[in-house]
């Protein structure tokens, strides 16, 4: 028996709701003068000192520098750990001598290597790379060595019963079977990404929302910050939402088995 299946229009209403609750008491408590606003500016207000960031080209101009910073560093990363995660999954000698080091750098906070960086490199966008870099291929790897040892063994006994080897049989079997876990890992890398992101253009950047962030802190330009956070915020939300949307339309019948 098939679950109720609910419409676009709830799903959304149920995300909403809670988010469009407390922005609304928000302002109400803020109208009432209930709220201080030197540090807690009204929605209404905050919106349109957003607006008039994105008139100015402020915004656009520190979103832009974040997105470019983040798909960079994390394209790097998502293509190496694929490939390494592949590897790892199907070729057991390259598991046992990947695996302390892969452990190793997933317990390591990354912006624990910035300062190491630094000295190698020289205050620049390669030191801010690396990290973002790091932490996606961390991700990404991990989840396609998971998605490659959960595979059914029978799918592979049987394509090599038709004689799949090599190319063949990783392109039919094991990249189409790890394709859910990898997209599961791409989600959490591009998120974890964006933080890593934010946080090394908090300790050292001239631009992208983390220096809008920093800037607005040290000024004490409440609305700036409160601004350059929501952004991230939203961010984060939509990569996550475009993600989810791109699984749907690849994956369809991964969406059919769950409905099943």
């Amino acid at each position: 028996m098939k679950p109720f299946a609910e419409s676009p229009f709830r799903t959304i209403a149920w995300r909403l709701w809670l988010p469009t609750a407390i922005l609304a008491l928000w302002e109400i408590l803020a109208a009432q003068g209930l709220l201080n606003a030197l540090f807690f500016p009204a929605p209404s207000r905050l919106a349109r000192f957003a607006w008039h960031m994105v008139l100015d080209g402020e915004l656009p101009s520190a979103l832009s520098a974040t997105f470019s910073r983040m798909f960079f560093g994390s394209a790097i990363g998502i293509a190496a750990g694929l490939i390494t995660g592949l590897a790892m999954g199907i070729l057991t000698p390259v598991r046992k001598s990947l695996e302390p080091l892969i452990s190793g750098l997933n317990s390591t906070p990354k912006l624990a290597i910035m300062p190491m960086l630094l000295i190698f490199t020289g205050v620049g966008e390669t030191a801010r790379l690396v990290p973002i870099a790091l932490t996606s291929f961390i991700v990404v790897a991990v989840n396609a060595v998971d998605a490659v040892r959960n595979i059914n063994q029978a799918y592979i006994e049987l394509a090599h019963n038709y004689g799949a080897r090599g190319w063949l049989l990783l392109r039919r079997v094991y990249i189409p079977a790890s394709l859910p876990h990898v997209f599961t890992g791409l989600r959490l890398a591009l998120g974890r990404g964006l933080v890593i992101t934010i946080s090394v253009e908090l300790l050292g950047s001239a631009d992208g929302l983390g220096s809008l962030i920093w800037m607005a802190w040290q000024t004490f330009a409440t609305e700036r910050l409160y601004v350059g956070v929501a952004s991230t915020a939203l961010t984060g939300a939509l990569v996550h939402e475009a993600l989810h949307l791109s699984e749907r339309r690849l994956l369809p019948w991964r969406q059919r088995a769950g409905a099943a």
